[in-house]
């Protein structure tokens, strides 16, 4: 076996049974991994310089085919059911031998990298990919030793990235032939059948949702933060179409990260080294900071170019709605130096409401805030998936449901305790509509967010009067600098008062509805926080 590249004192690769491969290139620069690329035939240049590639047959996630294994340091932990799906020790053990084997004689390309910002909460991961931009991904998207430490790595996490190695569901326990597994005693992810890369991202983040909470009394939160003049962290959580990335991208303060972080005490970090943007229609307009951040060294997701040009058409979705962008985060130009903030002063949860019932900005109690992480709520309208003809309600617990794998209420009462322990204000901001539902209202100005936003970063709504919404129970303030007051209550908003009760009501019974599966699970102060339906309607 060839090698090539910074080789740690660590290297473990017959151990894992991978003795045999025909070359292994470790820790390639992105310019070496952009070369092995091209010159494989994966990929092209885009003219900004990004490397242009196709994932094949998974342009996204495949959620209903991510296992953990159930051991005896699971089965009493991880939140069973759609979300987390069972595997045995045996299946993955047979799945581990299976992808290796199918490694052997093969060139692979072997990342050594790290998760978490925070020092004291680093995990070491070694990536081995089948392909050179998968392996790119991985230094992209993770933090990146410096080459002192690379020589001395010592891996705690292995993910094996097999994408030509498919799975046999009769034996091999999985549902189809692509997999994503998470073995939590062996400290493994193995990763078939699949050339998205975001499931190496995402299979980490699982990882570190499970260890931080359940191990380090840290919380891990699927979110943006970013870090004002004064030095105060802002945290923003917020489902697709809610504006988490636009409203995070503040000139006047520093991004610490736009996806994952950590809550430590006194820290708030981020897991990742970089950025993995969604791109459809992107402009320099309205995305100026992903527009400018892809260029060499970014990689280009599913895209296709303008006809007999190099000019990606980031109108073009006959490959995939999901098209995505992966770079470093030194690509962007204001970001917090370290990826670490502080204790946060003011947490947002965002909100699409296509119903126009939410205020546009309340402040919510400790109840409400734990009440509202859980069910984190948004609205899908016409257009955003194919079948949607008018608003649907969408809940996706702790704004990030696909990758929990303890009980949302877990996380729920580590963030309540945090907002007590820290005095942390937390405010739920509707960007969707007023004065009317989807089709009969507008869209809130972001200008009006914006300001709403502003004002509660530097402490102007804390001596306003406020007053409570009749079926949420949130405080929604009276005044607001820079926003008319008529705004501020979504009902005054509506010129039929009696409409605005009928669907304010119909959202609540959708709130109530959706929380029945965790309410054997939460707290009476969590369960008092929720809507409460007026009979009069």
């Amino acid at each position: 076996m060839n090698e090539f590249g910074i080789k740690p004192t660590t290297a473990n690769l017959p151990e894992l049974g991978l003795g045999n491969v025909a070359n292994a290139f470790w820790n390639l620069t992105p310019a070496e991994l952009v070369e092995e690329s091209i010159l494989r035939g994966y990929g092209a240049l885009a003219d900004s310089g990004a490397l242009a590639i196709d994932t094949g047959e998974f342009t996204g996630r495949s959620p209903k085919d991510r296992f953990i294994v159930a051991d005896s340091k699971t089965e009493d932990a991880v939140w069973w059911g759609d979300i987390n799906i069972k595997m045995t020790p045996e299946h993955f053990d047979n799945l581990l031998a299976k992808a290796t084997s199918y490694l052997q004689n093969r060139d692979i390309f072997v990342r050594d990298a790290y998760a978490c910002a925070d020092k004291n909460h680093q995990l070491n991961i070694r990536v081995i990919n089948e392909y050179p931009w998968s392996n790119q991904f991985a230094s992209n998207m993770f933090l990146r030793p410096t080459q002192e430490e690379l020589s001395e790595f010592a891996p705690e996490w292995t993910i094996i990235n097999a994408p030509g190695f498919y799975a046999n569901p009769e034996t091999d326990g999985t549902r189809q032939h692509n997999f994503a597994a998470i073995n939590f005693t062996k400290k493994m992810i193995v990763i078939g059948g699949t050339g998205y890369t975001g499931e190496i991202k995402k299979g980490i983040f699982s990882v570190l949702n499970f260890i931080l909470p359940h191990e380090r009394n840290v919380l891990s939160m699927h979110c943006s933060a970013n870090v004002g003049e004064e030095g105060d962290t802002a945290v923003f959580f917020g489902l697709s179409g809610t504006g988490k990335t636009t409203l995070s991208a503040d000139p006047n303060r520093k991004l610490i990260g736009d996806d994952e972080h950590g809550w430590a005490d006194g820290t708030v970090f981020n897991f990742e080294g970089g950025c993995y943007a969604k791109c459809i229609d992107l402009s320099a307009e309205k995305e100026p900071q992903i527009w400018d951040a892809i260029k060499f060294g970014a990689i280009l997701e599913n895209i296709n170019f303008l006809e007999n040009t190099s000019t990606v058409d980031f109108h073009d979705k006959s490959k995939t709605e999901n098209t995505r962008v992966s770079y470093p985060i030194h690509h962007i130009d204001n970001i917090q130096e370290g990826s670490i903030g502080t204790t946060p002063k003011n947490i947002f949860f965002l909100t699409a409401d296509a119903f126009g019932v939410l205020p546009p900005i309340s402040k919510l109690t400790k109840g409400q805030a734990m009440y509202h992480f859980i069910s984190g709520y948004t609205a899908k309208v016409a257009g955003t998936e194919a079948g949607i003809t008018e608003p649907v309600t969408a809940f996706s617990a702790c704004f990030g449901a696909p990758f929990l794998p303890l009980h949302p209420t877990k996380y729920a009462e580590m963030l309540g305790q945090k907002m007590t322990d820290n005095n942390v204000n937390i405010w739920l901001i509707n960007t969707g509509w007023t004065g009317g539902a989807y089709g009969t209202g507008e869209r809130m100005s972001l200008k009006y967010t914006r300001a709403m936003i502003t004002a509660a970063l530097e402490g102007q709504l804390d001596n306003v009067d406020f007053t409570n919404h009749e079926i949420f129970g949130l405080a929604m303030p009276t005044t607001c600098p820079n926003v008319p007051d008529e705004v501020l209550n979504p009902k005054n908003t509506w010129e039929d008062k009696d409409a605005y009760d009928v669907k304010a009501n119909n959202l609540a019974e959708q709130f109530i509805k959706n929380f029945e599966q965790f309410a054997d699970n939460a707290n009476e102060e969590i369960m008092a926080a929720a809507p409460v339906v007026k009979a009069s309607v």
